[in-house]
């Protein structure tokens, strides 16, 4: 998390799967301004991943940028440029819905 904040990444969600899935423990799903953000955001994540466990993180979607999978094993971490995410809606169909309520209820950042 710290990472994608120091990015400049917005919205951060982060949702437990423990039990839910065998694909991670955890699923984070971030947004960047722009495809370039974007990239940048997914090429930082995985060095400092790379840099503090040693293993390399698997990354998708990188040369266009609209919605890149970093995948960590334990974590995968979605990084969207806004219109995409809006278009896809992860969030509906692995949280809750009162949770999802309450994680819209949540002001955005001031530009």
């Amino acid at each position: 998390m710290t990472s994608l904040e120091d990015d400049k990444a917005e919205d951060i969600v982060t949702i437990d799967l423990r039990g839910r899935s065998a694909m991670a423990d955890h699923m984070v799903i971030a947004s960047g301004r722009s495809a370039r953000q974007v990239g940048a955001i997914a090429e930082h994540l995985a060095e400092r991943f790379k840099a503090q466990t040693g293993r390399t993180a698997r990354v998708e979607g990188k040369d266009t940028g609209d919605w890149v999978l970093v995948d960590t094993d334990d974590v995968i971490v979605h990084v969207f440029r806004p219109e995409v995410r809006d278009f896809y809606q992860l969030e509906k169909m692995w949280m809750p819905s009162d949770a999802l309520s309450r994680v819209r209820e949540t002001p955005r950042p001031a530009h």
